[in-house]
């Protein structure tokens, strides 16, 4: 199966940037939409954002729309999430996912339960 390695977090002031990599080991894996997640101590895991298999559809919770990018680059097996204006409440772990293959090329799964494989997560805070 893919094996997924998160990157890219740190320590950053609130209305700073990250941008969070996600490095699958397969070659290619055109085919399984990919999601972002983030959980912060005490808290159920949270859908932050996705895209398609075809790169073609994006989606975001509401807390990060506008702030938050999610894209992807098949050629180099890597999904991104570009984080902007970021606040205290953005702190977390997050979690890369990849979700089981699907027919609907434009299909983002919003739920956790909907994805089967997981990366180790990456430590993100946001300091006010």
């Amino acid at each position: 199966q893919v094996q997924l390695v998160e990157s890219g977090g740190g320590l950053v002031q609130a209305g700073g940037s990250l941008r969070l990599t996600c490095a699958a080991s397969e070659r290619t894996f055109t085919n399984y939409p990919m999601g972002w997640f983030r959980q912060a101590p005490g808290k159920e895991r949270e859908f932050v954002g996705g895209i398609s298999w075809s790169g073609g559809s994006t989606s975001y919770v509401d807390s990060v729309l506008g702030r938050f990018t999610i894209s992807r680059d098949v050629a180099k097996n890597t999904v991104y999430l570009q984080m902007h204006s970021l606040k205290p409440e953005d702190t977390a772990i997050y979690y890369c996912a990849a979700a089981r293959f699907s027919a609907d090329s434009a299909y983002v799964p919003s739920s956790s339960r909907e994805y089967d494989i997981w990366g180790q997560g990456t430590q993100v805070t946001v300091s006010s």
